[in-house]
Formats: C-alpha cells, structure tokens, sequence
C-alpha cells in the first residue's frame, strides 16, 4: 500500500494536476480572511468551505490520471481493485493535509488574531470534515464511475450545492451554519468531532459504491 500511495503521489506532482485546488485553496482562505480580526471561527468556515471544494477538485484529478488500460495495469499490480481504491483514498487524503496546514496559518498571517489550542483543534476538524467529504464527492463523480468528464463535473458541481446549501443538512452545511453562528471554538470540539465521523462513513459508503459499480462493470 505504500509503494502504491508513494507512486501516485508522484504521479499526480509530475502530472501538476494539484496546482488548480492548491491555488483555489490559497486564493479563497486569502480573500475570505484577509483582514479579519474577529472569531476564528469564522474562518475556519471560510477554509473548511475552500477545502471541500479543493478536496473534490483533487480526488477527481488523482483518479483521472490513468485510462482504463492503465487503470487495468495498476489494478493487477496492486492484486485487487480495493487496494487500488483504498490507495487512492489514501493518496487523496495526505494531499489535503498540506492544505489543512495552510488553511490554519493563512489566517493568522492575513489577519489579527491570537490562537488557542482549541481553535487550532477545531480549525483541523472542520478541515478534515470537508476533506473527507470532498473526497467522497470527488469518487462518486470520478472517471471509474462515470465515464463522461462533463458529466462527472455537473454530478460534483451538484452534489457540492445540496451538501452546502441544503438547511440543516450534516455534515458540511450543519457545520459551516455552527461556524457562522458561534465564536467560542471549546464549545465546537464535541459537536465537529461526531461530523467529522459522519464524513469518515460518507466516504467509506462512496467507496464501497464505486468500488461495487466498477467491479460489474469489469
């Protein structure tokens, strides 16, 4: 699994592919904090949301970089489709953990505000939510599930629109409303930490999902 998580890692940074979500990434958490001197909170908002949307750029990029005679090659080399998966998952993930990195210093540097522990906690637990949630929406709109790229993009386009804007709905909208609404982050912990778990299963079901879809297709 190493060697397979090593080896697209290196595939995707030969390829450039990270460089439109890392500058989305950047670009929002920039705008959206810049100058800002109150909660943290909110601009754990603004990062998770830039996050959500880095995540699903990255993990349909990561899987569109192989043809399906590629794919197929990679595939027996690994010794099932699972591992393939489960390293592209994987691969996706450790992608989003330099720009969870960025999203907490970028508002310190742009802003004025004087951290705590809890909301540097929080800043990572609101990140890591949109990150597995993104990555989920990046594999059920990726090339192995849906063949036409303009069809998988309006799949993750809409998928992003009812998980943001749809009214109470857990786990991105539910939480960026808790941001928005609250500037304690101690307060936060508990209540992101069972969204952060709800995103860990939605994702876990995405890739079950694609992983059932593509086996009867293979």
């Amino acid at each position: 699994m190493t060697a397979l998580v090593r080896y697209q890692l290196a595939t995707l940074l030969l390829s450039q592919r990270y460089l439109a979500p890392l500058i989305l990434f950047t670009g929002l958490v920039a705008v959206l904090t810049s100058d800002d001197s109150g909660p943290l909170t909110a601009a754990h908002g603004a990062a998770s949301a830039a996050m959500l949307l880095a995540a699903t750029w990255l993990t349909m990029a990561l899987t569109g970089l192989e043809d399906r005679p590629h794919r197929a090659l990679l595939t027996a080399a690994t010794g099932s489709r699972r591992r393939l998966l489960t390293g592209t998952v994987l691969t996706a993930l450790l992608g989003c953990l330099p720009l969870t990195a960025l999203g907490l210093a970028l508002p310190l540097l742009v802003g004025t505000h004087t951290p705590t522990a809890a909301d540097l906690l929080l800043g990572t637990e609101t990140q890591l939510t949109c990150a597995l949630t993104g990555t989920a929406v990046g594999l059920l709109a990726s090339r192995p599930l849906v063949r036409r790229p303009g069809f998988g993009l309006l799949l993750a386009l809409g998928l992003l629109l009812v998980l943001t804007v749809s009214k109470g709905l857990p786990p991105v909208n539910l939480l960026l409303t808790r941001l928005s609404t609250h500037d304690r982050s101690a307060e936060l912990l508990a209540s992101t930490a069972l969204l952060l778990a709800l995103a860990a299963a939605l994702l876990a079901a995405a890739a079950a999902l694609v992983h059932a879809v593509t086996a009867r297709r293979d």
